[in-house]
């Protein structure tokens, strides 16, 4: 199990992704999750991705290989555009399904795999999508700001009452930050550290990247900020005026 979030602000993109991958309770590793294309002032491209760590892997070094797209041969480094990149994932999707997919269910395996892919090309404006399995995709709205992979349902909350478009590019920071928390304090299959990549609009190139561990001052006080405000918040609650009718 894995968490990845993305955030589509008007002021860019805030990509955050856990490191953790299981094979048993007595296996745990820790893996990458992010994947980043970057030409400096021409495009940057950000894959989160959740899943089979094996698929997940073989679906970007087929990215960095080339992938056939209605008869023409494309990377991230040469996709035109943002919708473009995501009908190439979702291809690169479909390619390592033909090519592992029986294999994998001949050993009962299912085909698990789902990417966040946000970013910029050129002077388009950022976006942001989430590729399904079968290869389709979803688009991040102003509606909905933000999409999840993963083990998505404790982080949700927060962002739904929280954010919009409209979010500063750091207070999205935060709030990104405090999706993972409550997801990592929900379930242990998702684990630190944790990568960030934010990306300024209309930068065309990663403004910070950053893996944040256990140490990091940061992440330990809003950890701890965030519990305590929830708790006098709480305790600040009026009771049920019908309670003690």
């Amino acid at each position: 199990m894995t968490y990845c979030v993305g955030l589509l602000l008007d002021a860019g993109l805030v990509m955050l992704s856990d490191t953790r991958t299981n094979a048993g309770v007595d296996n745990i590793s820790t893996f990458g999750k992010t994947f980043v294309e970057e030409k400096a002032g021409e495009r940057v491209l950000v894959l989160l991705t959740a899943g089979n760590l094996a698929v997940t892997q073989a679906v970007w070094n087929r990215l960095q290989e080339g992938v056939k797209l209605e008869g023409e041969v494309l990377t991230l480094a040469t996709a035109p555009n943002m919708f473009r990149a995501a009908q190439l994932v979702g291809a690169a999707v479909r390619d390592v399904f033909e090519a592992d997919g029986p294999g994998l269910r001949a050993q009962g395996i299912s085909f698990d795999v789902s990417i966040l892919l946000g970013g910029q090309i050129g002077g388009a404006p950022p976006r942001l999508f989430l590729v399904y399995a079968a290869g389709n995709f979803i688009e991040a709205t102003a509606d909905t700001p933000f999409l999840q992979v993963g083990e998505h349902k404790y982080g949700k909350p927060i962002l739904d009452r929280v954010l919009t478009p409209a979010t500063p590019l750091a207070d999205g920071v935060t709030l990104a930050l405090i999706s993972m928390d409550s997801t990592l304090r929900s379930n242990l299959t998702v684990g630190l550290p944790i990568d960030l990549t934010v990306i300024r609009r209309d930068a065309c190139a990663v403004s910070l990247k950053r893996r944040i561990t256990e140490d990091d001052r940061y992440f330990a006080f809003l950890r701890q900020r965030w519990s305590e405000s929830l708790r006098e918040a709480y305790q600040a609650l009026p009771r049920p005026d019908w309670l003690d009718r």
